[in-house]
This record gives C-alpha cells, structure tokens and sequence, in this order.
C-alpha cells in the first residue's frame, strides 16, 4: 500500500490523465433529491441524505477510492494536514471529481481558510451542481467571511434541494434575516 501511495504522490500529474471519469450518478441523485424533498420530517430524509453521500463518495477508481478514504480518515483523527495532502493528491488524480474538492474544502474550512475553501466548494458546484454539502459548506464560508447575501443565497439553494439540512436553522440567524435578494424588476 505505501508503494502506491509513493507512485500516486510522486507522479500524480502524469495519473491526471488516467484517472476515468466518476460514476454518473446523476439519475439515482435526481432521485434522491425528490424524495428528500417529499420525505415528512428529518427522521425519514436522514437515510436519503446518507445515501446522496454514498453516491458523492464513490470515486472514479480503486485508486481514488482509497486516496478518498485515507484522506476522510485522517481528517476524522484531526490530522488536517495529512488529510490536505491526500486530498491535493486526489484532485491532481482526478480533476473532474468533485468529491475532491469537497474533502479538501472542507480541510480548509476547519483551518478556517475560508477563501480557498471558497474556491475549492465552487469547482465542485461546477461538477456537481446539486451537492448539497458543497452548497452548504460554501454557505458556511461565506457566512464566516461576513458575507452574508452570498451566504443565504447558497442557503437557500440547498435547501431547494434538501429542507432537512441541519444548516436550515441558520435562515433564523438575525444575521441572515434581510440578506434575501429583491425580488421582481428594478425600477
């Protein structure tokens, strides 16, 4: 395993262009957020959320899965910078997975380096645009970084998607009430 783990580290801009493309999971997803959206109350959308994360997580290859795994390890034992590592190196493997992204996002959330983890959030919007925990995980940063328009905004869009995220209860926050853009045309 620590042979592979040298061989991905070292080369890993040659691997870019190996690594296939994720699993399209864009149908069971579409899916799950219908459900999520029709489920009673928290209790029944939770296995639905569990299963969305499943889906994000399940990354291109054997090799992605295991960098993806060690990385998520670590940062479950605090061990923030082995877990950034693994995650540079999973998005120098596989630039089109967002759960990259995701994971290295959210490294940087808890360093609270908000900007990169900003940055980070976004390109993972782009490749999975319906990612409920980027959604909120940007929502997070911008709230942090006292941006609280773009906060509310991501917000609310998550909770387009999903209304039992537990991040709901920030639209309650004072500091957010107001933050709404206008609607209708300017005059």
């Amino acid at each position: 395993m620590k042979a592979l783990v040298i061989t991905v580290l070292l080369a890993s801009p040659a691997l870019a262009s190996e690594c296939p493309e994720a699993p399209d999971h864009s149908v069971r997803l579409a899916e799950l957020v219908e459900e999520v959206r029709d489920a009673k109350n928290e209790m029944y959308a939770a296995p639905l959320n569990t299963q969305m994360w499943e889906l994000w997580t399940d990354a291109p290859d054997e090799t992605a899965q295991e960098i993806l795994n060690r990385g998520m390890r670590k940062r479950g034992s605090f061990d923030l910078l082995g877990a950034r590592a693994d995650f540079d190196t999973l998005v120098d493997y596989c630039p089109e997975y967002a759960e990259g992204y995701n994971q290295r996002a959210f490294i940087n959330f808890m360093r609270n380096d908000y900007e990169p983890a900003i940055a980070d959030l976004t390109r993972a919007l782009e490749l999975s645009p319906t990612h409920t925990g980027a959604l909120t995980g940007r929502a997070l940063s911008y709230y942090a970084l006292g941006r609280l328009k773009e906060a509310r905004a991501d917000l609310e869009v998550a909770l387009g998607l999903n209304p039992w995220l537990p991040e709901r209860h920030m639209l309650s926050d004072p500091a957010m009430k107001g933050q709404q853009e206008p609607k209708g045309d300017d005059l």
